[in-house]
C-alpha cells in the first residue's frame, strides 16, 4: 500500500476532529506516532492541522462565498479537503496556491468522485481568482463581526471581551491566542538540575533555553517528536506550561506535609508539588474521572515519585472525608478553559456562553468543600485556566464573603509584582 503523504495524513486527522469529535492535539499526536514522520513532514502536518482547526468557522464563512450549495450538504471528507485547501491559500504563504489546489484535487480523486473533483477544483480556483468576494466587513460599522473573522474567534467571545476591554486590548488578546506557542517543560528536580537537562536536550536535538518565569521551566523552540526523546522516557522532565508551574510555587508546599490536589488529573501540578516536597510527605491527587487518574499514576511512575496517592471522587464532597486534615489544598478548578485557547486551537469553536453561566456555582462548591479540609493556619489556593471574571474574581469574592476566617495572602516571589490575594496572567 502506498504511504500517505503529509496532506493526506492531515486530512485523516481533520476527519477525526470534525467527523468524530476528537481533540486536535490528541489526534495529531497519535497520528504522528503512528506514521513515523520526518521532522519536516511533522511540522507541515502540525501547521496544516492546527491552522485549519484554528480558523475553523472562518474558513467555512469564506468557502460559503464561493459555493453554490450549503457546505453542510457536502460529504464530510470533501468539506475537510476544502477547508484544508482554503487554509493553505489564505494562511500558508510558503505554499504555492497551485500546489494547494492541485493537491486538494488529488485528494478529491481518492476520496470522492469525478463530480466532486471538478467541484473542489472550481471552488478553490475561484477563491484564488476572486479574493474580494470574501472581504471582511467594515470594522467601523461591524466591529464584532470584523474581529471575529479577522482573528478567528467566535462572535460571542468577541462581544464579551469588548464589553470589558478596549478594542485594542481585545485585538491584543486575539493575536496572542493565535500565536503558535513554544513547548514548555518542567525539569524533574528529583532527578536532575535544569542546567544538566538543558545539556541533555541539546544533545537530543532540542533548541531550548531556561524559562524566565519558572525556576524549573525550560522553553523549547525546536525539537524532534517528543516520543523519541530518551530524556522524556527517563522521567527527566514533564510537559507543563510556565503559568501552571507558578501555581505550585504559590502553594509553597513543604516536605513532610499532607497536600490535597482537589482536581488533580492528569497530574502536572500534583507531580510538581511532590517534587517541591522532595518526594517527602503525601500528595492526595483527586479527580472525578478515574481514567484521567491513570495518567497521573503513569506520570508519577515515570518521574520517580512515590508520595502521590490517587483517588477518584467528587471534589465538592472532599470535606466529608478530609475535614481539617490537609496542610495545604490546591483547587485547580474545572473551568471554561478560555485562557488556554492558544494551546488548544480547536477549543474556541467548542465553547458557548452557557459554559460560563454554569461553572461558577460548581467552582464555588468545590472551593468551599476544599476550605473545610485545610488545617487551621493552612493554605488554600484557587487557580483556573480561564480569563473570565465570573470564574475567577467573582468566585473568590463570594468565597471570602462567606468564609471571613480566610484572608488573601501574597502570591510569592515568582511574579513580577507582589499581588495580594489574586493575580490574572494574560
Amino acid at each position: 500500500m502506498k504511504k500517505a503523504n503529509a496532506r493526506e495524513i492531515a486530512l485523516m486527522i481533520l476527519n477525526e476532529v470534525y467527523n468524530k469529535g476528537a481533540y486536535a492535539n490528541i489526534a495529531l499526536a497519535a497520528e504522528i506516532v503512528k506514521q513515523n514522520l520526518s521532522d519536516q513532514d511533522r511540522r507541515f502536518v502540525t501547521e496544516l492541522v492546527y491552522g485549519t482547526v484554528k480558523k475553523g468557522a472562518v474558513l467555512d464563512w469564506i468557502l460559503a462565498k464561493y459555493l453554490t450549495r450549503s457546505l453542510e450538504k457536502l460529504p464530510p471528507v470533501i468539506r475537510n479537503i476544502l477547508r484544508m485547501g482554503i487554509y493553505q491559500i489564505i494562511g500558508m504563504d510558503k505554499v504555492p496556491v497551485s500546489a494547494a489546489c492541485n493537491q486538494a484535487v488529488e485528494l478529491a480523486k481518492k476520496y470522492g468522485h469525478p463530480g466532486t473533483v471538478k467541484f473542489v477544483n472550481a471552488v478553490l480556483r475561484s477563491a484564488v481568482r476572486m479574493p474580494e468576494k470574501a472581504a471582511y466587513p467594515d470594522p467601523e460599522t461591524q466591529p464584532v463581526k470584523y474581529l471575529a473573522l479577522k482573528y478567528y474567534h467566535p462572535e460571542w467571545l468577541i462581544e464579551r471581551w469588548l464589553r470589558r476591554m478596549s478594542y485594542a486590548e481585545t485585538v491584543d488578546l486575539c493575536e496572542a491566542n493565535n500565536q503558535t506557542p513554544p513547548l514548555s517543560i518542567r525539569t524533574n528536580t528529583l532527578k536532575i538540575t535544569r542546567p544538566e537537562l538543558l545539556g541533555i536536550l541539546a544533545s537530543e536535538g532540542v533548541e531550548a533555553e531556561a524559562s524566565d518565569i519558572a525556576p524549573e521551566g525550560i522553553v523549547c523552540y525546536s525539537y524532534p517528536a517528543l516520543g523519541r526523546l530518551q530524556s522524556l522516557q527517563q522521567g527527566l522532565f514533564q510537559v507543563q506550561d510556565e503559568s501552571s508551574m507558578l501555581v505550585g510555587h504559590v502553594l509553597r508546599p513543604v516536605p513532610g506535609e499532607l497536600i490535597i490536589d482537589a482536581c488533580g488529573a492528569p497530574g502536572g501540578k500534583s507531580t510538581h508539588i511532590a517534587a517541591l516536597m522532595q518526594n517527602k510527605g503525601k500528595v492526595l491527587s483527586i479527580d472525578i474521572h478515574e481514567h484521567k487518574l491513570n495518567l497521573t499514576r503513569a506520570n508519577a511512575l515515570r518521574l520517580g515519585i512515590g508520595i502521590i496517592e490517587t483517588m477518584a471522587g467528587d471534589a465538592a464532597a472532599l470535606h466529608l472525608k478530609y475535614k481539617n486534615q490537609a496542610d495545604r489544598v490546591l483547587v485547580d478548578a474545572p473551568c471554561s478553559g478560555i485562557g488556554v485557547i492558544r494551546r488548544k486551537p480547536d477549543s474556541r469553536w467548542r465553547k458557548n456562553p452557557d459554559i460560563i453561566r454554569g461553572l461558577p456555582e460548581l467552582q464555588l462548591s468545590i472551593l468551599k468543600s476544599a476550605a473545610e479540609c485545610v488545617k487551621p493556619g493552612g493554605v488554600l489556593v484557587y487557580s483556573t485556566c480561564t480569563t473570565e471574571p465570573e470564574e475567577n474574581t467573582a468566585v473568590i469574592e463570594s468565597f471570602l464573603h462567606e468564609r471571613q476566617d480566610y484572608s488573601p495572602e501574597d502570591t510569592g516571589e515568582y511574579f513580577p509584582l507582589k499581588c495580594l490575594g489574586m493575580i490574572q496572567l494574560w
